[in-house]
């Protein structure tokens, strides 16, 4: 296991591996795995600080929230039991708070960062699964599974504003750098767009079987699709379907590099991450990881000079 981590502005995909119980760090400029570090108890959701200072890991097997440093070797640096379903998490532009979903009691944990303590509590539709926060910080947004709906929160006063109907079972949900709010509809094969602000359905767009989660590059949206083994790309100007790549087997999380040139998307099946050129739709390369890498949530660091 190495932890030494290169102290430059490259970007690393850090990857939950649910069934082998580690986080693979993977530097995407070169395409190799630079760590593997041990969390207990089957990790699924991840989400990465804005800057890039902080990896925020949920543990499903036991209901576990930790956060780590990227530069500080194999240990949590805080860590926390959550009594119910912990799934989904996001963290807000500022880097203060982290929200997690709660699955099994349709609420949302609002816990402060620095020592993880739960500092309130949202109510949300069945299943919530998917977080997003708004580039700008304003709204949040929950992707309740079992309500075929979303949740639109203000981020700032924690109000519910809007519950809105989307796809059939909608998992994850992702903001396009114009705002908008998009959700992938495992049960619908579809895309919903969102205005989150007055909660217009904007429009769908058609996917391959069970798509997971979404992410946005080069004036385009990226689907993975679990049956497929394939990603879905539509414009997100029109909403007209583009192309679908093939993948590994099973993609499920899916994220974009800062500077928008590369998609990155975690194969649970084939135990890999494929990297796709966001403008050419080339795939790149592929990347071992762990053993069942879910990576759900934004699993990419913008790491600063």
């Amino acid at each position: 296991m190495l932890l030494a981590l290169p102290a430059t502005a490259q970007e690393f995909a850090y990857v939950t591996n649910q069934n082998s119980s580690d986080l693979s760090i993977i530097d995407i400029d070169r395409l190799v795995e630079v760590a593997r570090i041990p969390v207990p108890g089957s990790p699924a959701g991840v989400a990465v600080s804005a800057v890039g200072d902080a990896v925020y890991v949920v543990s499903t097997d036991t209901k576990t929230l930790r956060r780590f440093s990227p530069a500080g070797g194999a240990a949590a640096v805080a860590e926390r039991v959550l009594d119910g379903g912990p799934i989904g998490i996001a963290v807000d532009p500022a880097g203060q708070r982290v929200f997690v979903s709660d699955w099994y009691n349709a609420r949302v944990w609002v816990i402060r960062a620095e020592d993880l303590a739960v500092q309130s509590e949202l109510a949300t539709g069945s299943a919530p699964a998917g977080l997003a926060l708004s580039p700008d910080g304003r709204w949040l947004v929950t992707a309740d599974r079992d309500a075929d709906q979303i949740s639109v929160f203000d981020a700032r006063t924690l109000a519910l504003r809007h519950q809105v109907g989307v796809g059939l079972r909608p998992f994850g949900v992702a903001f396009s750098p114009d705002g908008r709010v998009f959700t992938a509809d495992v049960g619908s094969n579809s895309v919903t767009a969102v205005n989150p602000a007055t909660g217009q359905v904007l429009g769908r767009v058609a996917t391959g079987e069970r798509p997971y989660a979404v992410a946005f590059a080069a004036g385009r949206g990226f689907v993975t699709n679990q049956y497929a083994d394939s990603v879905s790309v539509f414009d997100l100007a029109t909403l007209a379907p583009v192309a679908e790549i093939v993948a590994g087997e099973y993609p499920e999380g899916i994220d974009a590099t800062a500077d928008g040139g590369r998609i990155v998307v975690a194969n649970w099946f084939s135990n890999s991450i494929t990297v796709i050129d966001a403008e050419t739709l080339a795939v790149i390369g592929e990347v071992a990881t762990g053993d069942g890498p879910r990576a759900f949530g934004r699993f990419l660091a913008d790491r600063p000079e």
